[in-house]
């Protein structure tokens, strides 16, 4: 059987340990603020939960919208 001579299970010292925790974490918080980020953006985007009317309002408005847009480039 393996010695491991003073080391933890995962075969590294008490500092390469902090080391690794360190980067783990940081990185983890980092992931974590870009998919807040995201989450809210799609949120504005279009919100998961519909409105009384369902998702149907939301593609009159983006009909009118292109109305307006279509008629100024014509």
């Amino acid at each position: 059987m393996a010695d491991n001579q003073g080391n933890s299970l995962s075969g590294m010292s008490e500092k390469q340990a902090q080391e690794f925790h360190g980067i783990f974490v940081t990185s983890f918080l980092g992931f974590l603020i870009i998919a807040i980020i995201a989450h809210i953006l799609v949120w504005q985007w279009r919100p998961w939960i519909p409105g009384p009317e369902g998702y149907g309002a939301l593609t009159q408005g983006i009909d009118a919208l292109a109305n307006v847009i279509v008629s100024r480039l014509a």
